[in-house]
């Protein structure tokens, strides 16, 4: 690959993720929550933090690659499927990995790919499944505490109270009954890693990843308490596998955005040479 400079702009549900490579090596990165604000606005003033703090100017910029609910981005090259993304930005973080498990903030994916990124099969939760992002925040709110508090609250749980419901509607109207009988936040929070953590072990069971390491991505990646679960779930279900995150996991699909338009631009390149 050459060291020409990429961008890559990941945005989700929740919010938008920008990364600057020149080749392989990092040269910036930002990521902002969307709120009530534009996407599209927020991503074009993230995009010119990162280069200005990098010190490039965007004739610079070789190749704008944009990934998720990026495809309308106006300034952007070209557009990457998000599984392809993902799958190749957790190769990256982490070479040895031959899964991914993508959570975030409205449904979560299994994707399994191969030593270089790319996708085998892939398998997605249902769009009302009680196990996404966003459902979580609520219940956090719901039991006021804030969304960094509730992997280290998880695992303090000592009886973790059953949540059986794949609806979020319902599964937050179990959690409200839990709080007026007296359950502890962390029972509450360990009870729903746990059903989130099931569903998610099997989805990867479903796809044929059976065996070695899957890499967290998505707004969920950094809950060591859903990491745990997921661990702890897979023992369950007798497959092989081990769950990890990464510091840079929310920025997979940014990473695997800019390095395919690094592929791209050479492919381009050496074809109009």
């Amino acid at each position: 690959m050459s060291d020409v400079i990429t961008a890559g702009i990941d945005i989700g549900s929740g919010c938008i993720k920008v990364v600057l490579f020149k080749g392989n090596e990092w040269l910036g990165k930002e990521t902002a929550r969307i709120r009530s604000r534009d996407p599209f606005a927020l991503t074009e003033e993230s995009y010119d933090h990162v280069l200005k703090a990098a010190g490039v100017k965007r004739d610079q910029v070789a190749y704008v690659a944009s990934t998720g609910d990026a495809e309308s981005l106006k300034f952007a090259t070209g557009h990457f499927y998000s599984m392809t993304t993902h799958g190749r930005g957790a190769i990256y973080l982490c070479p040895e990995a031959r899964a991914v498990l993508d959570i975030g903030a409205l449904n979560g994916r299994a994707i399994k790919v191969d030593e270089s990124g790319k996708v085998l099969s892939y398998k997605m939760t249902s769009q009302c499944a009680s196990g996404s992002g966003q459902f979580l925040e609520n219940i956090a709110r719901y039991l006021g505490i804030a969304q960094d508090e509730i992997g280290m609250l998880s695992q303090k749980a000592d009886n973790p109270e059953k949540v059986s419901s794949i609806c979020a509607v319902l599964a937050e109207t179990d959690v409200i009954n839990m709080v007026s009988r007296g359950i502890t936040a962390s029972n509450i929070l360990k009870g729903i890693h746990e059903s989130m953590a099931m569903r998610l072990a099997k989805l990867l069971k479903s796809i044929g990843a059976t065996d070695g390491i899957v890499l967290m991505t998505g707004g969920l990646a950094l809950d060591a308490g859903l990491v745990a679960a997921v661990n702890e779930a897979a023992i369950q279900e007798k497959v092989n596998l081990h769950s990890q995150s990464h510091p840079d996991s929310i920025y997979a699909g940014a990473i695997g955005a800019a390095l395919w338009g690094a592929f791209r631009h050479d492919k381009l390149s050496k074809k109009a040479a």
